[in-house]
């Protein structure tokens, strides 16, 4: 498995030919405490970029993209009973959503994690 960044703050764990999609940990903590997460619904096909689902905190709401094109397969529906999860463990339990991947050739140019320390330095 393999964990590949965004420039949206976004991060991608590859497993085979799905991604594992969520917001890192830097994301949450500029967003401060999260009071509700709307996820996508299962089946929806995403485009790249497309906003995919919403984290709202006590200072902003602020949209989710899509790192890659594919179809929804799952969403982690505890963050819609407990969306602190994603202050508390953006990094793991908080996933949002998984993708199967419709075009691997997507994944070139996203950050490794030294790469995406760099950007948010």
């Amino acid at each position: 498995m393999t964990t590949l960044y965004t420039e949206d703050h976004e991060w991608l764990l590859i497993d085979g030919d799905v991604v594992t999609v969520g917001i890192t940990d830097y994301a949450q903590s500029q967003l401060g405490d999260v009071v509700f997460v709307e996820l996508p619904k299962v089946g929806r096909a995403l485009k790249k970029a497309e906003a995919a689902a919403v984290v709202e905190s006590v200072k902003a709401a602020s949209d989710v993209y899509a790192p890659i094109t594919g179809e929804v397969v799952a969403v982690n529906d505890a963050l819609a009973a407990e969306p602190a999860l994603v202050n508390s463990d953006a990094d793991s339990k908080a996933w949002f959503f998984k993708i199967k991947i419709a075009d691997k050739s997507e994944l070139e140019g996203l950050m490794d994690a030294d790469a995406y320390k760099a950007h948010t330095a």
